[in-house]
């Protein structure tokens, strides 16, 4: 038995053209019907949600989150974790995320990998898939990383990573780790093999986009730099127009300025918000431990004891007003940033980060002021 019409009526609805305040979006099976006119008879018939003029986006995705709600993936490769991470970040419109496991041993990589397959079997509401981010890095850009458990892949490693999952794998890679041949094997596999963590040339890093590289993790951070006789990993994520990178844009892990220069450098499209999240997002905890560290979250910086930052705690929300705010940028570039491209970059754009037709019906609701007032998932409302 189908579900009953739902229309949502008096939003300013961004649609692929643009915001627009005289649609209607009718949801049947947790997907878009159709964008409607407010006098079409479906309207009338339909059970309605009126949105008294907010800004109905669609649903946020996030391609990198370690935590939230006081829980860090690493601490607990879980369905449950899971399930509360996820349940933390729908409170700032993230509607689909990739839980974030940092470099780990072996056995909690694949318990990693086990427990997203499981939390999507059970329909984990927002679980796409998941981002390994290591343990294939260069100790010279480690980060908050724990350089002693870097390694090269080996074959257990290649046969986890190119199984059949039930969502998406991401994988950061530093390139000059990680030979041309094993990158394209990935690849061909279907994993999203991104670049990160790394102290690779230009040369090495073009070298790994020809074999297969799509994009590159929080970009500037913790990657060589551009400069004028090496271009490094920045200047070949710049000069290099099919691939996406990913920017934090919380004012602390880049210059607005820096951040700017990227997204014109880039041809539209290839630019994604993502937050780097780890558990003081949507929880009143401020501290927690990474690797034996304690790291405390203050005014909106994660950072241990030496001042090395660890993650963050920006919601997708707060990247998406940040956008706006810090950078200048339009509202409807902005919410695509969060949405339309993520759902390129992890090929679910014909299921996912739009609102048109077909489309699932993943929206986050936003006042005038771009905080979440509602969230929904697969058409229904889970935050409100």
């Amino acid at each position: 038995m189908l579900q009953p019409l739902l229309a949502l009526v008096h939003g300013r609805v961004l649609t692929d053209e643009g915001l627009r305040e005289d649609v209607v979006v009718l949801v049947r099976e947790g997907h878009v019907l159709a964008l409607a006119a407010p006098d079409d008879p479906r309207v009338a018939q339909a059970q309605r949600h009126d949105l008294a003029g907010a800004l109905l986006l669609p649903g946020f995705i996030d391609v990198q989150v370690n935590g939230g709600g006081g829980l860090l993936f690493n601490d607990a490769p879980t369905v449950e974790a899971l399930r509360g991470i996820a349940l933390a970040h729908r409170r700032f419109g993230t509607t689909g995320l990739l839980p974030t496991l940092i470099t780990d041993t072996a056995a909690k990589m694949r318990a990693a990998l086990d427990a997203v397959d499981a939390a999507i079997a059970q329909s984990v509401p927002g679980i796409l898939g998941i981002h390994l981010e290591g343990p294939f890095l260069a100790p010279a850009r480690k980060g908050i990383h724990d350089a002693s458990l870097f390694r090269t892949p080996d074959t257990d490693d290649l046969l986890a990573l190119t199984a059949q999952r039930r969502g998406v794998v991401m994988l950061t890679l530093a390139p000059e780790q990680v030979a041309p041949p094993v990158i394209a094997r990935l690849a061909e596999a279907g994993v999203r093999v991104v670049a990160g963590h790394t102290g690779a040339d230009y040369a090495t890093t073009r070298a790994a986009l020809d074999a297969g590289v799509c994009g590159f993790t929080h970009l500037y951070n913790a990657m060589t730099p551009l400069t004028s006789r090496e271009p490094g990993v920045v200047g070949a994520a710049l000069d290099d127009p099919a691939s996406w990178c990913g920017l934090i844009v919380d004012g602390h892990h880049v210059h607005p300025a820096s951040l700017r220069i990227a997204i014109n450098a880039k041809p539209p499209g290839k630019c994604v918000l993502v937050t780097d999240a780890m558990p003081p997002v949507g929880s009143a905890r401020a501290e927690y431990v990474l690797n034996g560290q304690t790291i405390v979250a203050r005014d909106g910086i994660c950072m241990n004891d030496s001042g090395v930052l660890a993650g963050s705690a920006l919601d997708m929300a707060g990247a998406v007003r940040n956008t706006v705010n810090l950078l200048g940028l339009p509202l409807a570039e902005a919410s695509r940033m969060a949405s339309t491209y993520p759902a390129e970059w992890l090929g679910l754009e014909q299921t996912h980060g739009r609102i048109a037709p077909g489309q699932r019906a993943d929206f986050a609701v936003l006042d005038d002021t771009l905080h979440v007032r509602e969230t929904w998932i697969g058409g229904e409302r889970r935050i409100a």
